[in-house]
């Protein structure tokens, strides 16, 4: 039997990751942003344990991420037989990262305004 270390978020990191959901970040990729952002790179499993998602939750999550261009993803052989493993590594600095999700928020926020704007002149 293999044993293997498990990091789990703290307190801090939990809160980080409610107030990206709370600003409308889908949870998944919340809490996976939240969990790379401390580990220098990350397996899938890895991520679902620390994050407690499911494998679907995290893999739609680093679909994401990827489009985004946040992540890369590189291939490890496995041990034993089957699929490679992957490991996943934050390339994007989290700043970064923030500053492009205001920036999408700003310009959400600035369309509803303008609809309401709109609505006014109909009255």
């Amino acid at each position: 039997m293999r044993t293997e270390n498990v990091q789990y978020f703290t307190e801090k990191e939990e809160e980080f990751a409610n107030l990206l959901i709370e600003i409308g970040t889908k949870k998944n990729v919340a809490k996976v942003l939240v969990f790379l952002t401390n580990v220098p790179e990350a397996t899938s499993r890895a991520i679902e344990r620390g994050t407690d998602l499911r494998q679907p939750e995290v893999s739609l999550a680093i679909k994401y991420m990827t489009e985004q261009g946040w992540i890369t993803i590189q291939g490890i052989p496995s041990e034993r037989k089957g699929r490679p493993n992957k490991k996943y590594t934050l390339v994007v600095p989290v700043n970064k990262i923030i500053a492009t999700i205001e920036k999408a928020k700003k310009a959400e926020a600035n369309n509803q305004l303008a609809l309401v704007r709109k609505i006014r002149d109909y009255i």
